[in-house]
């Protein structure tokens, strides 16, 4: 697990009192919850850190072929037609 930063966050009673129910049903701190909670937003925010961007990229070059020949030289023109239809 990464380094954890502490902070604070105030929440209404009603959101502690579902989270402390959830907590109990799930068996996690309220801590856990709400880390897990920052994460899903930030991956629905598509926030993404500029070092995870290059890693995934770079995992990703090369390992798909789309099959034409000129792709590389073309690729304006192929994403132009994809995105008029």
């Amino acid at each position: 697990m990464a380094c954890l930063e502490r902070t604070q966050v105030q929440l209404t009673q009603e959101q502690m009192r579902a989270l402390r129910e959830i907590g109990a049903q799930r068996g996690l701190p309220v801590a856990e919850l709400v880390r897990e909670a920052v994460e899903g937003w930030l991956l629905r925010e598509r926030w993404i850190s500029w070092e995870e961007q290059k890693a995934r990229a770079l995992a990703v070059t090369g390992r798909f072929s789309s099959g034409s020949a000129d792709a590389s030289g073309e690729h304006d023109a192929y994403l132009g037609e994809a995105f008029s239809t």
